[in-house]
């Protein structure tokens, strides 16, 4: 029996059997050593479609259950971590299925109640620590200096800061040294997390070579981070070798199809196509849903169309090459062929003479 059949019997059915069947399914679940990705998919097929109807006991059952579990189905994991902390806490304080980026987005959308509960974590992050404790306790923060990278970097992750920085608010009256200390927890947690977007990315940048896609990423990504779009659009146009005009077309776009494209041409990573994204078109990702719809687009995106498509812009960039060297051939074959009208009428004169 497929997992579409099991929803038809739990829509045909009572709540109490519609419940009855998650919770069984998701137990039956946990008892496999080592699911398949077939079984995974099926557990998502079968217990999404019923989450709504389900009650929130059953919620905390499940997510309990789940926290204790190495292959737990992703999607239902995150959808379960939407919930209020009572429900969600075991897996926030658990589960291996949330990563950094997700409780860093988790954080930013629910606020202290979900980040004391990821703080229980073990070996959790050292700078998802401390984003917390600088939420919990702003007036404690201490500012340091920006380093040269730092207040260019600051615009990637603004979106989410911004999220952030209202929560360290909430509980604060509205007097001035308040709100500087809000400013203070906002600042740093922007830092924090600018900090965990370019984890792993320095020492690559200090050991490129000029002549490698290593060294065109940390262009990009630089040029990006300075919210520039002039500076990112030269580094673009000289990364793929086409005109400048073209680059900026493929920017000016109100989605980011265009740059994936160019960016997937240049096989970089995940990750790395994602910040130099997130840096140039920081609106469009608003909640991790957005983030995990570029995760999907780039992965299914065949680096050779990717490559198709840079080729036309080459094809393109020549062909304006092509037309702008155009007026003055012309202009030359023009004024030659005057010089020649000139001395011909002039030879006929004295032909007569």
């Amino acid at each position: 029996m497929s997992s579409s059949d099991f929803r038809q019997i739990a829509i045909r059915t009572d709540s109490g059997k519609a419940e009855r069947l998650f919770r069984a399914a998701v137990s039956a679940f946990c008892s496999l050593t080592r699911p398949s990705r077939r079984e995974i998919g099926q557990l998502e097929d079968l217990t999404l479609p019923l989450f709504d109807n389900v009650s929130v006991e059953s919620r905390r059952y499940v997510a309990a259950a789940l926290s204790e579990c190495e292959y737990a189905p992703a999607a239902l994991v995150r959808r379960l971590c939407e919930e209020p902390v009572d429900i969600a806490a075991p897996l926030l304080i658990r589960s291996r299925a949330v990563s950094d980026i997700d409780l860093i987005a988790l954080i930013g959308q629910h606020g202290l109640p979900h980040a004391r509960a990821i703080a229980r974590r073990k070996d959790l992050n050292p700078t998802i620590a401390d984003l917390i404790r600088a939420l919990e306790r702003p007036t404690l923060v201490r500012v340091r200096e920006p380093d040269a990278n730092g207040i260019a970097a600051d615009r990637a992750v603004t979106a989410t800061a911004d999220k952030i920085a209202p929560m360290s608010t909430d509980a604060v009256s509205e007097e001035p040294a308040r709100e500087r200390a809000a400013g203070i927890a906002a600042e740093n947690a922007r830092r924090r997390l600018r900090t965990m977007m370019r984890t792993g990315d320095e020492a690559g940048a200090t050991t490129a070579d000029p002549f490698t896609g290593a060294d065109a990423y940390v262009k990009l990504r630089e040029t990006a981070l300075t919210g520039n779009a002039a500076f990112f659009q030269t580094a673009l146009a000289d990364a793929l070798d086409i005109d400048f005009s073209i680059a900026r077309s493929l920017t000016g776009n109100q989605n980011y199809a265009s740059l994936l494209a160019a960016l997937r041409s240049l096989d970089l990573s995940e990750d790395r196509a994602f910040l130099i994204t997130v840096a140039v078109y920081p609106s469009q990702f608003p909640h991790p849903q957005a983030i995990r719809a570029f995760l999907d687009r780039y992965r299914l995106l065949h680096r050779d169309a990717a490559q198709d498509k840079v080729r036309l812009w080459k094809a393109e960039t020549l062909s304006r090459a092509v037309r702008d060297a155009a007026p003055a051939n012309s202009d030359n074959r023009t004024g030659s062929n005057s010089d020649d009208a000139a001395a011909s009428s002039g030879l006929r004169a004295t032909s007569r003479k």
